[in-house]
Parts: structure tokens; C-alpha cells; sequence
């Protein structure tokens, strides 16, 4: 059994506990996935539905049920990094740099298409701002999230956040996305 210098042992440990807070500091985010803030009754009677026909006459919609922001309380206080769709509400400065919106599981969600259930939105501000080339562009949001509700005209949401940042997404991450 080799002896080693107490300075030795004494470094050694440094690096480790070093190395053991850089890796808690990024890993503080939970990756989160959408299905993951519908509650387990709303999840069921999602999976029940009908599969829906693209070939209509008419907007599709969903049943009140679903419709009703059920949250998961756990959610509440989460330290969250999410990917989503941006529907902008509050722009600021020459550059329309966006502070405030929803943030959605699938693009033209609020715009092109009835809004998702409650708990598929999440409000989101961001003080600095940020700007997209285009609404389609997905971006991932990381923030505390809050099971608090929020509505406007264009959609009811059952979860907040106050971002500390927000980033385009970019393909590589694909296997994270939605």
C-alpha cells in the first residue's frame, strides 16, 4: 500500500470536490418533457382520444376535460430547461426584443390552431429580451417554474416561469425536442 504526502491527498480532494460542483452546477436543470405537467387523469384521457383527422371542416377541439389547466403540483419550485414554440405578448426596444410570452409544445399553438390544454403553456418572461428570425424557430427556456395561472385573449396557462436564459434550439438537440 503506497503512502502518499498529505499534500497529495489534500489536492487530490480539492479536485475532486472541484470536479463534483462543476458537474452540479449545469446539472441543476431538469430537462423537462411537455407530458410531464399534465397530471396522470388529463395524460389518460389524452391517450384515449380519437386520433385526430387533419381532413375536417373545422378547427379541432379538444374535450372540456382536458381543457380544465389540471397541474402537477411537484412542478411548483422545479428548476426547468424546456424546448418549445414562442407566441410573443410583450416586445420591447427598436428591435422587438421579446420579455414576455408563451412558450408551447408545437409551432402555430395560440395562432394558427386552438390553443393547447392549460397545462401545455407556460408563461414566460425574460427581462433582457431576445429576438427570433422567425416564430418557428424553437428555442429551449430554462427558469424556475411556478404552477400559477395566467390569461389573456389569446390562451389560459397553467404554469410560469422566469427565465434566467433563453437560447435558440438548435438541431443537434433534436432528440430532446418534443
Amino acid at each position: 500500500m503506497a503512502i502518499f504526502p498529505r499534500a497529495v491527498l489534500l489536492f487530490r480532494f480539492a479536485v475532486l470536490v472541484l470536479l463534483l460542483f462543476a458537474g452540479s452546477a449545469h446539472g441543476q436543470w431538469r430537462e423537462l418533457d411537455w407530458l410531464e405537467l399534465m397530471p396522470e387523469e388529463d395524460l389518460r384521457l389524452l391517450e384515449s382520444l380519437p386520433q385526430i383527422e387533419h381532413e375536417g371542416d373545422g378547427p379541432v377541439e379538444l374535450p372540456d376535460e382536458i381543457m380544465t389547466g389540471r397541474v402537477v403540483p411537484e412542478m411548483d419550485g422545479v428548476e426547468v430547461r424546456i424546448p418549445g414554440f414562442v407566441v410573443p405578448l410583450k416586445t420591447i426596444g427598436s428591435d422587438q426584443r421579446i420579455v414576455e410570452f408563451f412558450l408551447v409544445p408545437y409551432y402555430g399553438a395560440c395562432i394558427h390552431v386552438p390553443p393547447p390544454p392549460p397545462n401545455q403553456i407556460i408563461h414566460v418572461t425574460y427581462k433582457p429580451g431576445f429576438t427570433l428570425g422567425a416564430l418557428y424557430e424553437p428555442v429551449w427556456v430554462q427558469g424556475t417554474l411556478k404552477t400559477e395561472s395566467v390569461e389573456n385573449d389569446i390562451a389560459a396557462a397553467s404554469y410560469t416561469l422566469v427565465s434566467e436564459e433563453v437560447e435558440l434550439y438548435e438541431m443537434d438537440d433534436a432528440d430532446s425536442m418534443l
